[in-house]
């Protein structure tokens, strides 16, 4: 009897466990992170910046769970493939910025393992950083069934042929006015797209925030700007994930 209870705790404990998991996707590996935080807790899908999944996204991840949520960091990359230097991340980028269908087929196989995980993709939001921020954007306007899409400091330009029709959920968007990578012009435009299409949106600006203002321990890191998007983006989650 013991050792049955030993091993009824052991699989919970393991139920609940964070770490990377590797899945497949047209026979390339690729390795997302979670953090499970309680059975059917809320799941925030979470995009990486354009370096991949590092410190930055696991800290957020474990941020999050102390909140109570259960986070998906999605690899869109490929197992391994987490690039340092500026032209590397640069092509890495571009090739999914140039192809749509493969970026959706990424985001979607993410979301898919998630799922498979047992993690509550049915109560969930969408949201990244930078790249990842424009990445959910891109999970938006695909019709995927998430409650809300949340980019941070994101590229905000709508591609040519796409718009946001078949949005499911709200689009939050936090973005620094002192951000000179995306122009204010992509913010002031998606505005006007969303409320044109109906979409229920909230889009706030930081002063002084430049691009990337979330970023610990970057040059470019704004720590009010990052203190109050965050503090928003948990009442976000509170109200949408019921």
């Amino acid at each position: 009897m013991k050792k049955f209870v030993l091993s009824m705790v052991t699989l919970a404990s393991l139920a609940f466990a964070d770490g990377n998991i590797t899945y497949k996707i047209d026979g390339k590996d690729y390795e997302a992170y979670y953090v499970n935080a309680t059975k059917n807790a809320p799941l925030v899908f979470m995009v990486h910046d354009w370096d991949g999944i590092t410190d930055y996204e696991i800290k957020r991840a474990s941020m999050l769970k102390e909140l109570g949520y259960s986070v998906f960091a999605v690899d869109l990359y490929g197992k391994g493939v987490r690039p340092t230097e500026l032209a590397d991340k640069k092509a890495m980028t571009k090739s999914l910025y140039d192809n749509r269908e493969e970026m959706r087929k990424r985001l979607n196989a993410g979301f898919e393992e998630a799922k498979k995980l047992g993690l509550n993709t049915s109560n969930s939001v969408g949201m990244g950083y930078c790249f990842g921020g424009s990445s959910i954007l891109e999970m938006a306007r695909s019709g995927a069934e998430l409650k809300a899409f949340i980019p941070f400091h994101g590229n905000l330009a709508t591609p040519n042929g796409q718009d946001y029709k078949n949005t499911k959920g709200n689009i939050v968007v936090f973005h620094g006015s002192a951000d000179t990578v995306v122009p204010f012009s992509e913010f002031a435009d998606l505005a006007v797209e969303l409320e044109k299409t109906g979409i229920n949106h909230e889009m706030i600006t930081y002063s002084k925030a430049p691009h990337a203002f979330s970023v610990f321990g970057a040059k470019s890191y704004e720590e009010v700007a990052d203190k109050k998007s965050w503090k928003r983006f948990t009442e976000v989650l509170e109200e949408t994930l019921k």
